[in-house]
C-alpha cells in the first residue's frame, strides 16, 4: 500500500497527543510537511483502530468530532474525550483553543 510509511508517521504523532489534549488532521499533515494533505491524515485516522493509537484526540480545525462514525457506538469519541476532561457539546469541542496540540510547537 502506497500510502503506508505515510500513515505510520501519522500514527507516531498521534501517538505524541498528551491526555486530555486534542490536535487537528491539519496539524498533523503540516507537521509532516505534507500541508493539504489533512484528508489523508483523516484516512489513516480510520485505519488507526487496534494501532494503539489515540485516535479519538483528532478533530477537524473547528474542533467537530468528524471522525465520530469510525468508533465502535455512537458516542464513543465524545465519551473517550469527556474522560479525559474535553467538553464536548453537539458534536464541538468546547474551548478548543485551550485544549489544542499544536505538534509543530510541542514535539
Amino acid at each position: 500500500m502506497a500510502n503506508e510509511g505515510f500513515f505510520e508517521k501519522v500514527y507516531q504523532v498521534a501517538k505524541g497527543i498528551p491526555y486530555g489534549r486534542v490536535t487537528s488532521y491539519g496539524a498533523i499533515a503540516n507537521y509532516l510537511g505534507a500541508a493539504g494533505s489533512a484528508r489523508m491524515v483523516g484516512w489513516a485516522m480510520n485505519g488507526a483502530a487496534n494501532k494503539d493509537v489515540p485516535a479519538h484526540r483528532v478533530v477537524n480545525r473547528n474542533g467537530l468530532l468528524t471522525g465520530k462514525h469510525h468508533f465502535q457506538g455512537s458516542n464513543l469519541m465524545q465519551q473517550l474525550l469527556e474522560s479525559e476532561g474535553i467538553e464536548v457539546v453537539d458534536n464541538k469541542i468546547q474551548n478548543f483553543e485551550k485544549h489544542f496540540w499544536d505538534p509543530m510547537k510541542e514535539l
